[in-house]
């Protein structure tokens, strides 16, 4: 009974040393343009592309401002019964709407583009994944992803994410 009890014991042991000694993977995803626009936002690049996606939302607006004036223009001529200039006020609404369509898909394609060869900088990325290699290590994770650019996370718990812890250590540090 006794050699039954301390073998049962010895391979509980030995399962229980066996588990505790696999080390556990901690995930943590960080979201890049967001620790890119609080940390570099005082830099001459991103003020100029801040200063332009402005522009273009500026003139968004006022193009979807000119067409809604169109709209209206176009109701009051429907309800006076002037077809000719029903007729030319729906031919301008449909050119600017289209224009605006155009406008807005080159632009905000345009600024991506910006936004993207801003993040790719090698100064940036040197500065950025050696605070995430120092922060990951020094909190102990194993994997730290990139939440906007993988397309393979579907769901993740806000406690993975450091984006901000991230943006304060880099903002620490940087003040030393």
């Amino acid at each position: 009974m006794f050699k039954r009890v301390l073998l049962l014991f010895l391979i509980v042991f030995s399962c229980a040393g066996f588990a505790f000694s696999q080390q556990i993977t901690r995930f943590a995803v960080v979201d890049m343009p967001r620790v890119y626009n609080a940390f570099f936002r005082e830099s001459r690049a991103v003020r100029e592309y801040e200063e332009r996606h402005a522009r273009v939302l500026s003139d968004i607006q006022r193009y979807t401002q000119e067409i809604q004036a169109l709209r209206g223009r176009h109701a009051e001529a429907v309800l006076q019964d002037n077809q000719s200039e029903a007729l030319r006020l729906e031919s301008q609404i449909t050119r600017r709407t289209e224009f605006l369509r155009e406008f807005h898909q080159i632009r905000i394609a345009e600024l991506e583009e910006q936004r993207n060869r801003l993040m790719q900088s090698s100064s940036y990325w040197t500065q950025l994944q050696e605070e995430i290699r120092f922060f990951a290590e020094s909190e102990g994770y194993s994997m730290v992803l990139n939440l906007k650019d993988n397309p393979s996370i579907i769901w993740y718990s806000h406690t993975v994410d450091i984006t901000d812890k991230l943006i304060q250590s880099m903002q620490s540090r940087s003040r030393n």
